[in-house]
C-alpha cells in the first residue's frame, strides 16, 4: 500500500518519529508540498495524508489510485469531502488529540493578557525596577480573573475543557453552541445565543469549526456589542473573525485587546491589519503543538490507517 504524506514537518519536525504509519505501508513524507508539486508527489498514492495542504474536486479527480485520505488535524476544510464522497473515498480526521494543549493554551494567553509577565521580566533586565524607588511596579493594568465572566464560543471537547479550566480559576462560564447538549453544573451557567454572548461576556474564546455559514461571523456588527474591557481569543480557525474589523476595534480602543494563534492566511502575510493593530497577541498557530499532543495525533493516525485496512474506517467525516 503507497502511501503519501503531503506536509509532514508540523507533526514531525524531528521529535515524533513515522515508526507507527511506516510499518503500514510503503511511506513517503515530504515537509511540505507547493500547490504545483501535489498532483505529481500523490500520484499513485492509495492513501493520501495531509494537514493543510489542499486536495480540490481537480485534485482528487487526478488521482484515480486514492483510497483513503487521512487529516493530520481535526479541522478537514483541506479536503473536499463532497468530492471524496462521489469517489467513495473516505476521509478521516484525528478528533481528539489537543483538548487539554489547546485549552491550556488559552489559557496562556489570556494571563498574558492578564499580567503581561514576560514584557515585565523585560523591563526588570533592561533595569526599570532598580530605577524605581517601589519595591514592585506595573506599567499595564493587572486583571483577576475571578468573577469575570468566559464566554465560549463552540462548545466541544476543546471549548468544554477551556469552561473548565475557567470555572477552576473562579470565573462564570457562558457558552453558545448549534446544539445544546448536557449543561455543566457550574454556578450560573448559561447557555446564550452568540449576540448575547459576546455583549455579557469579559473573555470571549472561540472554539467552533469554520464552515461557509459562520466564515467573518466575529465583524463589526458582532465586535460593536463587546464591553469595551473585554478581551478575544481565537485558537480555532482564522477565517472566523474578519481581521479588519478587529484591528479597527482594537485600534479605536472600543476592545481591551486580544489574541490569536490563527489568521485567514498562513503563514501571516504582511498585508494582514493585524499586525499594525493595537493590544493584540499573535502567535504561529502553535495552540495544538505540545509534543504529548503530536504523539497522540500520530498515533491516531496510524490508527485511522489501520481501520482503513481493515475494512472498518474510523473518524470518517464524509460517511
Amino acid at each position: 500500500m503507497k502511501i503519501v504524506c503531503l506536509d509532514g514537518y508540523t507533526l514531525n519536525p524531528g521529535d515524533n518519529p513515522w515508526d507507527d504509519v511506516e510499518c503500514l505501508g510503503d511511506l513517503t513524507v515530504h515537509d511540505r508540498t507547493s500547490p504545483d508539486e501535489i498532483l505529481s508527489r500523490a500520484a499513485g498514492a492509495e492513501i493520501l495524508l495531509t494537514n493543510k495542504t489542499p486536495l480540490n474536486a481537480d485534485t482528487l479527480s487526478a488521482l484515480p489510485d486514492l483510497k483513503f485520505i487521512s487529516v493530520l488535524a481535526t479541522g478537514f476544510n483541506v479536503v473536499d469531502i463532497e468530492a471524496a464522497r462521489k469517489r467513495h473515498i473516505p476521509v478521516s480526521n484525528v478528533p481528539v488529540y489537543g483538548t487539554d494543549t489547546v485549552a491550556q493554551y488559552v489559557f496562556a494567553l489570556l494571563l498574558n493578557h492578564a499580567h503581561h509577565a514576560a514584557h515585565h521580566h523585560e523591563r526588570v533586565l533592561n533595569g526599570e525596577w532598580a530605577k524605581r524607588g517601589d519595591f514592585c511596579f506595573w506599567d499595564t493594568p493587572l486583571i483577576e480573573l475571578a468573577g469575570l465572566t468566559m464566554g465560549i464560543v463552540g462548545f466541544g471537547r476543546i471549548g468544554r475543557r477551556t469552561a473548565e479550566l475557567a470555572h477552576a480559576f473562579g470565573m462564570r462560564v457562558i457558552a453558545a453552541d448549534v446544539q445544546h447538549s448536557d449543561a455543566p453544573d457550574y454556578p450560573g451557567f448559561e447557555w446564550k445565543t452568540v449576540e448575547a454572548l459576546f455583549a455579557e461576556a469579559d473573555v470571549v474564546s472561540l472554539h467552533c469549526p469554520q464552515t461557509l455559514d459562520n466564515t467573518e461571523f466575529v465583524n463589526k456588527s458582532l465586535l460593536i456589542k463587546m464591553k469595551s474591557s473585554a478581551f478575544l481569543i481565537n485558537t480555532a480557525r482564522g477565517g472566523l473573525v474578519n481581521e479588519q474589523d478587529l484591528a479597527d476595534a482594537l485600534n479605536q480602543g472600543t476592545l481591551a485587546g486580544a489574541a490569536v494563534d490563527v489568521v485567514s492566511k498562513e503563514p501571516i502575510t504582511a498585508d494582514n491589519p493585524l499586525l499594525r493593530a493595537k493590544n493584540i497577541t499573535i502567535t504561529p498557530h502553535m495552540a495544538w503543538g505540545t509534543l504529548s499532543a503530536r504523539k497522540r495525533l500520530m498515533k491516531t493516525t496510524a490508527d485511522n490507517i489501520r481501520a482503513f485496512l481493515d475494512g472498518t474506517p474510523q473518524h470518517v467525516v464524509n460517511p
